[in-house]
């Protein structure tokens, strides 16, 4: 059929009989394109400069800002491509977004799962090397850290429960690992991974609300069961049931009760999205301001000057920030399980 010769543009070449879809190729730089309208198919041919309004820079070429941000923040993520049908991996934030629910993550439950074997390879270290004579560095820090969190956890939790205190130290030092990929220069392992052919690969799991969610919601089962096998079902109903308001026999506790239940029902829920949603907030910033920071780098001598000394001064402040979040989720999840442990009389 004719074709359009304007140079210019996209160029219309020829008509066709195919399925109701839209389907690309990418032979070189073009871009061949077909979508069926009234019952007949329209082909156009033009390059993916064109179509796209922008290329994606090839191996070595310089990204954009744009383009650097969305590279450092994007994950590595499996899951079914919906316009292919095929499990692969996302080569995009949007491919990503697309494939929905469930799709995983890769370089979180990586990074998150190595970091977790890490303590547990450093602890057991530590214990089967301890003695009682002059101890080692190792042996001093894994006993600081101990002592730290058993002296929160007796000052916060006054039942008896021996999984409580092995859960605070492994929550704080997982996430404390976690946290600490965040020092990590921004560009190092992404740029070795894109030279080894992985696209993306974001190496801090705490950046990531699936992880940090996925702690939470953890805790929140936790304190969910333990509630129920404390104070029975019942018990637990109860607790929701008649506080923040009293209720006395009545009519009045027709109108008051459902109040109630609302009203504790929504702080329950609340304590695992706080807890998930202000570590992943913190991390996020943080981790953003150090790519923000990593842009001055290219912009001449004293921009990069100026961007080593505000990456040294915020990673000083930074050793601040992860330790402190992960303390904090450490012990509000020990203060949640002391909760559900308590029985009030009604």
């Amino acid at each position: 059929m004719g074709g359009n010769d304007d140079a210019d543009g996209p160029k219309f070449w020829g008509y066709g009989s195919g399925p109701d879809q839209f389907f690309c190729n990418l032979p070189d730089s073009a871009v061949e394109f077909c979508c069926r309208l009234n019952g007949t198919t329209l082909c156009c041919q033009a390059t993916a400069n064109e179509i796209l309004g922008k290329t994606a820079p090839m191996a070595g070429e310089a990204k954009t800002t744009a383009q650097y941000i969305e590279h450092h923040l994007t994950n590595l993520t499996y899951g079914m491509n919906p316009q292919t049908g095929q499990w692969e991996f996302a080569h995009s934030a949007e491919e990503a977004a697309a494939m929905g629910f469930w799709s995983i993550n890769v370089d979180s439950m990586a990074w998150s799962i190595g970091l977790g074997l890490l303590f547990l390879m450093v602890f057991r270290k530590a214990a089967t090397g301890a003695s009682s004579g002059v101890p080692g560095g190792l042996q001093n820090a894994v006993e600081m850290i101990v002592e730290t969190l058993e002296d929160q956890v007796l000052s916060v939790f006054n039942h008896k429960n021996a999984l409580i205190a092995p859960l605070a130290l492994t929550i704080f030092v997982w996430v404390f690992l976690m946290n600490l990929m965040d020092l990590l220069p921004v560009d190092w392992l992404p740029e070795l991974a894109v030279l080894a052919g992985v696209s993306h690969m974001k190496i801090v799991p705490s950046t990531d609300p699936n992880i940090t969610m996925a702690l939470a919601l953890s805790v929140f089962a936790l304190v969910i069961y333990y509630s129920i096998k404390c104070k029975g079902l019942g018990g637990f109903l109860s607790e929701l049931s008649f506080h923040p308001f009293p209720v006395q026999k009545g009519v009045m506790a027709i109108f008051v009760v459902p109040i109630n239940f609302l009203l504790e029902s929504v702080t329950l829920i609340a304590k695992p999205l706080s807890l998930g949603l202000r570590l992943f907030g913190n991390m996020y910033a943080g981790e953003m301001i150090f790519i923000l920071i990593a842009l001055t780098f290219g912009g001449g001598l004293v921009l990069a000057v100026a961007g080593g000394v505000m990456q040294w001064a915020w990673a000083v402040f930074h050793v601040l920030i992860i330790t402190l979040q992960a303390f904090l989720f450490a012990v509000l999840s020990v203060v949640y399980l002391a909760q559900a442990h308590d029985v009030d009389e009604h």
